[in-house]
């Protein structure tokens, strides 16, 4: 990332670094794109560029662990440029990107091509995922060394479950000779195919067909066993149930290699959202029953949930106009994952510190980065926000291409008011 020039000094600022538990007011200082310094009062340097925080919150910039890109193959949907657009104005920073595209990411070359794209924008890092079988396929692993050595963040099939035992098993065992872990979406395919909705009353009376919500335990159920086989570690993505939280907070306790995310539309939301069968709200795994959603909640708040991730899902407008069983599932989630999980905060369910740690520092430690912090000498990677201020949730002023946010008209509290990347104003 280039280096920001003058130097930075913010003043007036709620210093927040979740990894060390600092909350205190005080000022930050960038230089040469680092954090330089913070503390109750700094002097300013010559030729320094002061920026008047207002009290408002400066914080480590986010790092998104799961987002999916239209780029390459459907720049229809979401190009990378208008990604990191998006993401910039939702206080991203780094973002970990999924290999099922239009051209999966099972190929170093392709693994590249996203990285240095990100790295010419200098707004965002983008950190791809390998895929874990080729083609995102299921079938036959990919070439984990090649993958890795071209910059892969870990291995996954994105949103296709891996569903054979065998293939996971070996998954699992190759990822842990190269250091690196498995990211499964967890749902059982034959139990899952064709649902569209939580299987229960409320997909009976719209006359939808239901995913049973087992087909996510189950899931976890068996790959909580190949992991105890393989001594991998396996992540589960966007769990949505009581059922799974329950068994992974068993696996972390039995001493597994077992860590798990969550998106907000899981803690939110539930399925009465796709009453008038409201197509922004189809997602995978499908909203849950309110029940699956304070379990959630409980799993943020007792720490069995590792990390907020965006699951960004960019669709077109025509993927959404459908009857709701056609539908494209998916929900746009950069610019809003910040208000919705500060929603947590403002409800009382969460610390701020908390919150901020699931979106910063523990996605950090789960990738090994050196962001997600308020350290001396680490990147200024920051972002700056609102704690107060209102805004509401408008599908069609979202910045970025995607615009299917399950959000549509929910009022927020915490707006975004600034993001930097390495010293440099990325937002606002």
């Amino acid at each position: 990332m280039p280096f920001s020039s003058p130097d930075i000094l913010f003043t007036n600022a709620r210093l927040l670094d979740p990894a060390s538990g600092l909350d205190s007011p005080g000022s930050l200082l960038v230089s040469r794109g680092l954090i330089a310094d913070h503390g109750g009062s700094l002097g300013v340097p010559d030729g320094a560029t002061v920026v008047d925080c207002g009290g408002a919150v400066l914080a480590p910039g986010l790092i998104d662990l799961r987002a999916s890109l239209g780029e390459p193959g459907n720049e229809y949907r979401e190009t990378i440029d208008s990604a990191a657009e998006a993401a910039a104005a939702g206080g991203i920073t780094t973002l970990c990107a999924l290999p099922d595209t239009e051209t999966p990411l099972d190929d170093p070359a392709l693994l590249q091509y996203v990285w240095r794209r990100g790295e010419a924008l200098g707004s965002l890092s983008i950190l791809p995922y390998g895929a874990a079988t080729r083609a995102c396929a299921g079938k036959d692993l990919s070439e984990f060394g090649l993958l890795k050595e071209a910059g892969a963040i870990a291995f996954t099939d994105g949103t296709h479950a891996i569903g054979n035992a065998r293939v996971m098993r070996l998954a699992l065992s190759y990822a842990r000779a190269f250091g690196s872990f498995i990211v499964q979406h967890p749902e059982e395919p034959d139990l899952a195919r064709g649902g569209v909705a939580t299987e229960g009353e409320m997909a009976s009376r719209m006359g939808l067909a239901g995913i049973h919500p087992a087909a996510e335990s189950m899931m976890v159920a068996r790959d909580i066993a190949l992991a105890r086989i393989t001594k991998g570690h396996v992540h589960f993505a966007h769990v949505s149930t009581g059922a799974a939280l329950d068994l992974i907070r068993q696996a972390k306790d039995e001493g597994l290699r077992v860590t798990c995310d969550t998106a907000p539309p899981y803690f939110d939301l539930n399925e009465t959202a796709i009453g008038d069968f409201r197509t922004y709200a189809k997602l995978s795994p499908p909203l849950r029953r309110e029940e699956d959603r304070l379990a959630v909640v409980a799993a943020l708040q007792n720490g069995t949930i590792d990390a907020i991730a965006s699951d960004h899902q960019p669709r077109d407008a025509d993927d959404k106009r459908l009857p709701f069983a056609q539908a494209a599932a998916g929900g746009a989630g950069l610019a809003t994952v910040l208000g919705v999980t500060l929603a947590r905060v403002h409800g009382g369910d969460l610390s701020l510190l908390d919150a901020l740690a699931l979106l910063t520092c523990k996605p950090a430690t789960l990738l090994g980065l050196e962001t997600g912090r308020l350290t001396r000498g680490a990147p200024a990677d920051l972002v700056m926000f609102d704690l107060e201020r209102g805004w509401k949730v408008e599908a069609g002023k979202l910045p970025g291409k995607a615009q299917n946010s399950p959000f549509d008209g929910r009022p927020l509290e915490g707006r975004v008011m600034g993001t930097w990347k390495a010293g440099k104003r990325v937002f606002g």
